[in-house]
């Protein structure tokens, strides 16, 4: 097998990994918002030791990655698709992370009655695990028009967050137990707020990767 099949084939293989990665993280996501519905500290809790399956796969990309550039020494943009495998390993262990962040708030609620119903914080999650799938299709596919379209979505879930922080802020009281949850969803929908601009900055760099020219999706 000649340099350029081997190229190719270690580049197919990085891909796998982050489909694999992206997998991971967005069911992650997903157990995060329902262990916070339920308040749920084992769900929470195993959401917490599997995260560490995410970093691995991150450290596995990172050494592929440097492996490449150090025995192929890719030009242009070839050098572009390593580059942007590097770069969507780190956002996505950061979206991991943010799962996990989640997963603590539901482990600290546990026990507790939800003075409110969750509805928004749900609604926000589905639409940052709907641009995470996006924005890996863009990545996957080379669709600069796809990964263009996450900045409509991220607009939308910066609405629905904006609508949680006042809905919050206007149910607060003197009651110190109440307010500390409410503190806590409030947290929550951040974690989901930084989880989509995560997939924005996915996006910027599948455009950056197909065309060499950089624009800002989150503004």
């Amino acid at each position: 097998m000649d340099t350029r099949s081997n190229f190719h084939q270690a580049v197919e293989e990085l891909q796998e990994d982050l489909l694999k990665m992206g997998g991971l993280v967005e069911n992650h996501i997903s157990l995060a918002v329902e262990a916070l519905g339920a308040r749920d500290e084992q769900l929470g809790r195993r959401i917490i030791e599997q995260d560490d399956r995410i970093d691995e796969l991150m450290l596995r990309i990172e050494e592929n990655c440097l492996r490449l550039i150090a025995l192929q020494q890719p030009m242009a943009s070839d050098l572009r698709i390593i580059g942007m495998a590097l770069k969507i390993s780190t956002d996505l262990e950061r979206i991991g992370d943010h799962a996990v962040d989640i997963a603590k708030i539901a482990i600290r609620m546990s026990g507790d009655a939800l003075v409110k119903p969750l509805e928004i914080i749900p609604n926000m999650a589905l639409l940052a695990k709907d641009m995470l799938h996006e924005s890996l299709l863009a990545y996957t596919e080379r669709d600069i028009h796809r990964a263009a379209a996450l900045a409509e979505k991220d607009d939308q879930v910066d609405k629905l967050y904006s609508s949680v922080v006042d809905e919050i802020i206007g149910m607060m009281n003197n009651d110190p137990g109440r307010n500390r949850q409410l503190s806590q969803l409030m947290m929550a929908a951040l974690y989901l707020e930084r989880v989509a601009d995560h997939t924005t900055n996915i996006g910027e760099g599948v455009i950056y990767m197909v065309t060499g020219k950089r624009k800002d999706l989150n503004i």
